[in-house]
């Protein structure tokens, strides 16, 4: 080949790599495609067979979806189950921790331990958020980067006390079955210890002290939030004390639809039933209030806690105020209001 054809091939080679790199800068070939953030979430559960925290989860991975067709971004939600153990959960949390999560959201076994979790967010430089469980408040203080999003327990106890109340004002027949102008009524608590069951239990049936109704407590027992261990506690409380009982009090949902398991092996017709209340507002508690055999709950909000806790997230992820997109109380707290919810009393 000629050094004359050469030198032509030469400058032919070089004006095609400067028009490939023209064309490749003004984007008409081969565009620089911007690779989608990743916001890492970190979810760790006391027990994920919990039919509230079971909404809860589900409401906060579809809200995630949602916002990701919204935004440039994708968003891993990643669950870890505690099964009721706080030895698992601590090891859970350090997994979260050493993978480098951008932020921890943790519904805690026993919230006497938080202190310990969040000493171990803040030496990583993770965020933490707690929810439905609340911590003592000293531990929320220990760190400015550490939150609870939930609702006021004692809250839930005030509307069971006003849903029984207004029973009692307007159908007092129905419910004092003996006519002794007295409540006789049986307690199915939570696990012992945790805060939502004492303010419910307490304040539930000071409600109805403090509006004058003459209450009674009949039993009380621990049924740990669990459909099946409430059940066997009312099917004991049926053998011991039968109709006497005319109304269950229960912490939350589960239990109180075990009461009604128990009932109906018992064979007892609904309109002989005792009047019973709950908590949480779960999909099967409204199913039973519609068939009228649960008078009433208290809508604890899974989808509010689940979108505060994506927006708190998605805040806290990108280095900005995170009280510009949820409504904080003393730096620290998220409340979300609580809600009765009532169905009929034949």
């Amino acid at each position: 080949m000629t050094r004359t054809i050469k030198s032509f091939f030469i400058r032919l080679l070089a004006s095609a790599l400067v028009l490939f790199l023209c064309l490749m800068a003004t984007g008409c070939i081969f565009p620089i495609q911007k690779e989608t953030e990743t916001l890492r979430i970190g979810v760790a559960v006391y027990l994920q067979e919990d039919t509230f925290i079971g909404t809860l989860v589900q409401d906060l991975e579809r809200l995630a979806q949602e916002r990701e067709t919204e935004e440039d971004l994708k968003i891993n939600i990643n669950v870890v189950d505690g099964r009721g153990s706080q030895t698992t959960q601590n090891d859970q949390i350090d997994r979260l921790i050493a993978l480098n999560y951008d932020v921890l959201c943790v519904n805690i076994v026993d919230r006497t331990s938080a202190a310990v979790l969040i000493d171990k967010a803040q030496e990583a430089g993770i965020p933490i958020i707690f929810f439905n469980r609340e911590p003592v408040e000293e531990d929320l203080l220990r760190w400015e980067h550490v939150y609870y999003v939930g609702a006021m327990a004692e809250d839930s106890g005030v509307l069971q006390g006003e849903i029984i109340l207004d029973y009692w004002s307007k159908q007092k027949e129905r419910v004092d079955r003996n006519g002794d102008n007295i409540l006789q009524y049986v307690m199915l608590e939570g696990e012992p210890g945790h805060q939502d069951a004492l303010l419910r239990t307490e304040y539930s049936v000071q409600t109805l002290s403090s509006a004058g109704v003459n209450v009674e407590k009949i039993a009380s027992e621990t049924a740990n939030w669990d459909r099946t261990q409430a059940a066997a506690r009312m099917t004991q409380w049926l053998q011991e004390y039968g109709t006497s009982i005319e109304a269950v009090i229960s912490n939350n949902d589960d239990m109180a639809l075990g009461a009604i398991d128990s009932l109906k092996n018992a064979e007892i017709p609904k309109e002989e039933m005792p009047l019973i209340v709950g908590v949480d507002a779960t999909a099967p508690a409204l199913d039973a209030i519609k068939n009228g055999t649960l008078q009433g709950t208290v809508l604890n909000d899974a989808d509010g806690i689940a979108q505060a806790l994506l927006s708190l997230s998605m805040a806290l992820a990108s280095g900005e105020d995170p009280s510009q997109v949820v409504e904080l109380e003393n730096a620290h707290y998220v409340w979300l209001p609580y809600q009765p919810i009532t169905g009929t009393f034949s």
